[in-house]
């Protein structure tokens, strides 16, 4: 067993039970179960979250350049070059994140065994 946290082994990309076994065998593609502990990873479902997270985060960090770019005093070629960089930056930055915002989602939601949402229609 890990002694590390669940968000802890996300970010090393690693199983939250075992801490050793990958969690991915290719780029945002999960295991069906660890190669090191057998964990079945087959029941979790990141979804959209992920995504969501990192592309919140990388839009707070990087909207104010897109903002003061366009306004600076830099010859238009200049201006076109840095929001070119941008883009590059923004998309690096997204792709890296990833993963790791996959990972720590994935191990706390079977860390916390959780699942889909369930109503109860209480008829009484």
């Amino acid at each position: 067993m890990s002694n590390l946290t669940p968000i802890q082994n996300g970010l090393r990309q690693r199983c939250g039970a075992c801490g050793e076994g990958r969690l991915f065998s290719a780029y945002l593609k999960l295991n069906e179960a660890c190669p090191h502990c057998g964990r079945d990873m087959r029941a979790a479902d990141t979804a959209d979250g992920p995504a969501f997270f990192v592309g919140f985060s990388v839009l707070i960090i990087t909207a104010p350049f897109l903002f003061l770019i366009p306004m600076s005093p830099l010859p238009a070629l200049l201006k076109v070059a840095a929001i070119v960089v941008l883009a590059l930056l923004i998309t690096g930055l997204s792709m890296w994140l990833l993963p790791v915002a996959k990972g720590i989602l994935l191990n706390l939601q079977m860390h916390h065994k959780s699942g889909q949402a369930e109503f109860d229609r209480g008829d009484g």
